[in-house]
């Protein structure tokens, strides 16, 4: 049987988000929720976006990082965000929805099949409950590695440029030397096929720049919080070649709505409408012709 047959603008854009993490030019990458978002930073001028399972998550009213939304819901959740714009969407698949190689496989093929032209893999376990945040365990070494080299597999039946992802969750998870563990794995994933090398938790300006040395492969960073103020000028400098949000814009936008609605209760006012968009803008930034990437 043959596979789903790619439109040669779904393939270019494919090649254009694998050579960016070949440039040693810096690009950021943000994370959409939903339809909206998405489209918004496509209109903003971004050159590629990818997802956040956190903020699929919340709007769904689920905590995040418990993997908590099956995989086909939030793959469907992906393919929406995919199919409202002619950007490259690489996916936060998670740890693949599962502990053995054969999940992974699926998870990638899922992925391709909603139109990612990317996803990223994570090395933790399935947590039992929100309690064990920051708790859990790391897949066993070897373990993770041979994910990673099936994943690498699966991606190359999607007929494009797939760009994958290795996640180390040391600083996530119970390790007694996170950052030597962390260099360990990531070159071990990028043997075994990754593009892109990401550490979430790293976040000092001194270590990434470590990090970029000691790893033979793209890193990514994840903006969240930081010691320090960070910028995109600091982190390039220091040889980042890709910063995602995360789902910092979620949170930030959460923070808004919470702030609206405080100062409505304590005031009375309305002044949140002070800063809100009007109907027609909203209107226009959703309006575009029907896409069908595949």
């Amino acid at each position: 049987m043959m596979g789903p047959v790619y439109t040669d603008d779904f393939v270019t854009a494919a090649e254009t988000f694998k050579a960016m993490h070949e440039s040693p030019s810096l690009f950021v990458m943000p994370c959409a929720w939903d339809v909206f978002s998405a489209t918004l930073f496509e209109r903003a001028g971004f050159s590629c976006i990818g997802t956040t399972s956190g903020g699929v998550n919340w709007v769904r009213g689920r905590k995040d990082y418990v993997y908590s939304t099956p995989r086909a819901e939030m793959l469907e959740a992906y393919g929406e965000i995919a199919r409202a714009t002619h950007l490259p969407c690489s996916g936060d698949l998670e740890n693949g929805y599962g502990t053995s190689p054969e999940d992974v496989a699926d998870t990638i093929r899922a992925s391709i099949e909603v139109g990612m032209v990317g996803g990223s893999i994570e090395d933790q376990g399935v947590v039992p409950n929100d309690e064990q945040y920051g708790n859990g365990e790391l897949i066993e070494f070897d373990l993770a590695v041979e994910r990673i080299r099936t994943a690498r597999v699966a991606a190359q039946t999607a007929g494009f440029s797939y760009t994958l992802t290795a996640r180390c969750e040391v600083y996530y998870t119970k390790c007694a030397n996170p950052y030597a563990e962390a260099v360990k794995r990531l070159n071990a994933y990028r043997e075994a096929g990754a593009d892109c090398l990401f550490v979430p938790g790293l976040n000092d300006l001194d270590s990434l720049k470590h990090l970029v040395r000691d790893v033979d492969g793209p890193i990514s960073f994840g903006m969240g919080a930081t010691p320090e103020p960070l910028t995109c000028t600091m982190l390039e400098d220091v040889g980042i070649r890709r910063v995602s949000t995360g789902g910092g814009l979620t949170r930030a936008s959460f923070g808004l709505l919470k702030t609206a609605v405080e100062d409505l209760v304590a005031s009375g006012e309305f002044s949140y409408l002070d800063k809100a968009l009007s109907e027609t803008e909203v209107n226009r930034l959703l309006k575009q012709d029907d896409i069908n990437r595949k």
